[in-house]
């Protein structure tokens, strides 16, 4: 089946070549027509995937918990930006400013709530989901146009949708993944010239076979050092959740879903959200390199048992019919549960913040 972001693309490679991954992923996720986030609304049950907040208002309302811990911390400075970066349909800012309003009415007045959204069906949604607070808020088009101040950020499933490389091992060393096009005029995986620098690839076992593909995605660990950066002008905390690992390793994570399904990577561009796993080891060593402070790497079920999701569920469902409180149970067993294969665990969540302070399992004051 043939898009008309595929077609854009293979008369792209007719005319100058095969592409690489990178910028595969770019025009596939970005392209200003037929990009997948600008012509498609693909959160939720009608959409291609559901992402943590459109599970339970239970998650929003955890990180909502521990924006108000952060921000006691820091020692309840005045003049907020509350800011969110691929803010989805909205909901998971929702959830965060009702917990905020209601334990810390002091921080919800004085702060400004600031979404990073370029996608112009995705604001409309913003808009609608955030109608109580509409005053409060402002769109940007990128970071950097957050006005300066100190900062509390989330970033929930964000840096997975930000291009990367590949390189595939061969008898002469790793060359980068392109994709070009086949006998049969269909995109195809291929090779090409540029290598890697060898000091970038972290150990391997004897005998790594030909074919194996390592990934880095220096764009990532750009947008990492930019959050970093806006930390140290004033000051703040960053909480960033997203799939992936916490050791640099091998493996070929590309992958496309549509229609709640997987995809082949290259069978709809555009009508596929396509993702790859994100190396928490590199990111947490370039904010390190940034002088700010990693205040903790876990796992997303260990980050929301340690905020209280657990009680909160309880509170919840007290007085609920069965039904509904058998729904809370598996809503906080999805986002929290222990074990392979599930988001408690697939998750992870990084914590910065500067100047060093203590973020790690501590529940703000008047939580519950």
């Amino acid at each position: 089946m043939t898009t008309q972001l595929g077609d854009t693309i293979k008369a792209l490679i007719r005319a100058h070549g095969p592409i690489s991954v990178t910028d595969y992923f770019a025009l596939c996720l970005a392209h200003p027509e037929h990009g997948y986030y600008r012509s498609r609304q693909p959160f939720g049950q009608g959409g291609d995937f559901i992402t943590a907040p459109e599970i339970s208002q239970l998650f929003g309302e955890m990180i909502g918990v521990f924006m108000v811990h952060a921000w006691q911390r820091h020692g309840t400075p005045g003049d907020i930006r509350l800011v969110e970066i691929g803010p989805g349909r909205g909901t998971m800012m929702a959830d965060m400013l009702r917990v905020v309003a209601r334990l810390a009415p002091d921080l919800y007045a004085g702060m400004s709530v600031h979404m990073v959204e370029t996608s112009p069906k995705l604001r409309d949604l913003q808009r609608q989901t955030l109608a109580a607070h509409i005053g409060k808020i402002d769109w940007h088009d990128s970071f950097d146009e957050v006005p300066r101040g100190f900062i509390l950020l989330a970033a929930n499933e964000l840096f997975d949708a930000i291009p990367f490389r590949q390189f595939v091992k061969t008898p002469t060393g790793f060359r980068e993944r392109m994709v070009s096009l086949d006998a049969d005029d269909e995109l195809t995986f291929s090779l090409g010239v540029a290598g890697i620098d060898p000091a970038l690839l972290p150990a391997a076992p004897a005998g790594l076979p030909d074919g194996t593909i390592f990934e880095i995605a220096p764009a990532r660990e750009a947008v990492m050092g930019t959050i970093c950066a806006r930390l140290q002008e004033i000051g703040g905390s960053a909480v960033i959740i997203d799939y992936g690992y916490t050791v640099t390793a091998y493996g070929d994570t590309l992958q496309a879903v549509r229609h709640h399904e997987f995809d082949p990577p290259l069978a709809h561009p555009g009508e596929a959200d396509l993702t790859s796993h994100v190396d928490f080891d590199r990111l947490s060593r370039t904010a390190a390199a940034s002088g700010v402070d990693v205040n903790g790497l876990m796992h997303q079920g260990d980050f929301l048992r340690g905020l209280g999701i657990v009680e909160r569920a309880q509170a919840l469902g007290r007085d609920k019919d069965p039904a509904t409180q058998n729904e809370i149970r598996l809503a906080v067993e999805r986002l929290a549960g222990e074990g392979a294969g599930k988001m408690g665990e697939l998750f992870k969540v990084l914590l910065l913040s500067h100047p060093r302070i203590d973020l790690r399992r501590v529940r703000p004051a008047g939580a519950s």
